[in-house]
Order: C-alpha cells, then structure tokens, then sequence
C-alpha cells in the first residue's frame, strides 16, 4: 500500500482531491447511471466519510472504476459499484474466501475475494446487483466476476460467478478454491 496510510483508513487531502476529481469525471461521463442524482451531494457526503473515501480509493487503485449506480432514499446512502467494463485486474487470481484458500494443498492464490472485499471496506456484488449492473451497460465481455454465494451452495464446497457473453449474462459455478486470470469480483459500497 505504497502512498497509503496503513495504519488509518485516511488518504492524504491531495489523493483525496485526486480521486474526486476522477469520481466525478466518470460520474459525470456515465450520467445513465445514475439519473436524477447531483454529484454535488454525493461529493459532500464523500468528504464528511473519510473512510468510505478510502475503500473508494482501493476499488479504484485495483480497476475497479468505481461510480454511483443509485441512492436508498430511506438510508440516504449513495451507491457504488465497480464498474469497469472488465472484472478489476489488480483483483484477478482470487479463490472465493479464506476457507477455500486454506483447503488448497499446492498453487495456492496469494489472496481471496471475500477478504480482500472485507479490508478494501467493501462487499463482493450478490447475483441481483450483478444483473441490476449489467443492465446499466455490457461488464465483463472478456473476463468473469466471483458473486457473493449462498452458504447453502458456499457448505458444499460451491461458490458463483457471472459474466456477459452472446448478448446473455450467464451466472455459474465453480468449486470455491479455483482461481483465474480473467475472473476477479465486482464490489459495492454504501456511502
């Protein structure tokens, strides 16, 4: 975490104005995605949550282009989602989670998608946000994305993944230790 402070989920004031300046610009590029909201608010709520700005920053240094994709009108939260048009490359060659990280005997990944989610301070995409996603454009064309799995599935070893192909999205299994180039995990984040 090189220009990071490890200790505190904090950026500095200039990464801070750095990747607003880039949230807005997609924001403002991707104005589908997010009808009816003003980028002026989601601003203010950014700059009074430290360390969601924070976790912000980490989809965005792992490719994950970050941008609001709604709000909850009840919570007042705005939502993120990784949108980059393929799965986030600095997030590629995960197993699902640290137990099917641990079962592997040889070629271990370095990492897994629920805990690198977990200390990015975000959630791995379910498989309903992954289709609401994917009604806002055409994600992983190429590549493949881990979604959070059901602990009935997740109990007998299973974990899911999604992605767009021949015009569908598809939403498959895979054993949970597996791990692929092309397949990282799309994440949220409430703010």
């Amino acid at each position: 975490m090189n220009n990071i402070n490890s200790n505190k989920k904090e950026l500095s004031p200039e990464q801070g104005e750095e990747l607003l300046k880039a949230l807005k610009a997609r924001f403002e590029k991707n104005i589908n995605r997010h009808k009816g909201i003003e980028w002026a608010k989601v601003q203010a709520k950014l700059e009074a949550n430290t360390e969601k700005l924070w976790s912000l920053n980490e989809m965005e240094r792992t490719g994950g282009e970050p941008d609001v994709v709604g709000s909850n009108k009840k919570t007042g939260e705005y939502i993120f989602y990784d949108c980059s048009a393929e799965s986030p490359r600095g997030r590629t060659n995960v197993c699902y989670d640290g137990e099917a990280l641990e079962s592997r005997k040889e070629h271990k990944p370095e990492n897994n998608a629920i805990d690198m989610a977990a200390a990015m301070g975000i959630e791995l995409l379910t498989e309903e946000q992954y289709q609401e996603l994917q009604k806002l454009g055409n994600f992983d064309t190429k590549t493949s994305s881990w979604v959070k799995t059901p602990s009935d599935i997740r109990k007998l070893g299973g974990a899911l993944f999604a992605d767009r192909r021949y015009g569908n999205v598809f939403v498959y299994h895979n054993s949970a230790p597996s791990y692929y180039g092309a397949r990282a995990f799309r994440g949220e984040l409430r703010v």
